[in-house]
This record gives structure tokens, C-alpha cells and sequence, in this order.
């Protein structure tokens, strides 16, 4: 198996990815793909820098990922009127999710308390998952948003 950053409080690769429907920026309800590979990526929030910086990465990498029938999905807390800005300003052919209350965010171990700007809140963690066939394949961790997706196609491509 290929590298990838730790997982201490993440789910682990071989158990069984979490099944969800959110709606997505053109309030859609997707779903998580029973069968193939997907990207599960989670951001705390849509429009701010890393963040902006990871879809784009995405984006800009979307016939790559399409070529090889993967799906890619990024999940935040953000309602969908929020989405629908974040992915129309940056062109963006991703299924970003809204997870408001977080509770899919909490099934894959990607929400809780954090400390932004020396106040602690709850909210989603920079995390990201590739399923195949309904199981965790490969857990990232606190991941940094430049080059992400690039280490995503690479390791996916050594499964």
C-alpha cells in the first residue's frame, strides 16, 4: 500500500467507509458510490484560503481523476446556498456536500473541537479519504491544501 499521513483518529484502511446522501451545491442529493473509487475530502470552510486552494487543486486535476473513473467529493459544514457561490466563483466540477449539522463529518472522524485563532470551536478537519468499494482505502490526516491532490492521484494510482 502507498504511503499516506497518519491516521491516529481516523478511520482505519479496510474498515468499511461510513454510507452517505448530502446535497450538494445544486442541491442534488449524492451519495457515496457503493462500488469504484472515490475521493471523500473534507474542508472547514468553502471560500477561505486552503481551502480554496485544495478545491482548485482538485479542479485543475479533474480530467485526471475522471479518466480514472474516480469520483471526488468535499464535504464541509457549509449550507448549500454557500457551495453554489464557493464552486460557481471558482469554476469548480466537484461535488462539494453540505454537511451541516456534521454528521457525516463525525462518522469519518473529521469534526470536533480545534483551536482557531486561540478560540476553541467545533468544526470540520482537513481531512481526506479514497474509498474503493466501500472501504477506506487511504486516510489522510491534517492534510496541507497545496499539492494534495496531486499525493492523492499519485497514491491512488499505486493501489
Amino acid at each position: 500500500m502507498p504511503p499516506a499521513r497518519p491516521f491516529w483518529n481516523m478511520l482505519a484502511p479496510g474498515t468499511d467507509a461510513p454510507r452517505f446522501t448530502l446535497q450538494n451545491q445544486d442541491d442534488e442529493a449524492v451519495s457515496l458510490p457503493e462500488e469504484g473509487l472515490a475521493v471523500v475530502y473534507f474542508y472547514p470552510r468553502a471560500d477561505t484560503p486552503g481551502c480554496t486552494t485544495e478545491a482548485c487543486s482538485f479542479r485543475d486535476l479533474w480530467d485526471e481523476f475522471a479518466a480514472r473513473d474516480v469520483g471526488v467529493f468535499g464535504v464541509s459544514d457549509d449550507p448549500v446556498p454557500a457551495l453554489a457561490t464557493f464552486a460557481e466563483k471558482y469554476d469548480l466540477p466537484i461535488d462539494l456536500l453540505s454537511d451541516t449539522d456534521g454528521a457525516v463529518s463525525r462518522a469519518y472522524d473529521s469534526y470536533g473541537e480545534k483551536n482557531l485563532f486561540g478560540n476553541t470551536v467545533e468544526g470540520v478537519f482537513r481531512n481526506t479519504y479514497v474509498v474503493r468499494d466501500g472501504e477506506i482505502a487511504l486516510a489522510y490526516e491534517g492534510v496541507e491544501p497545496d499539492e494534495h491532490a496531486e499525493e492523492v492521484l499519485a497514491d491512488i494510482d499505486s493501489l
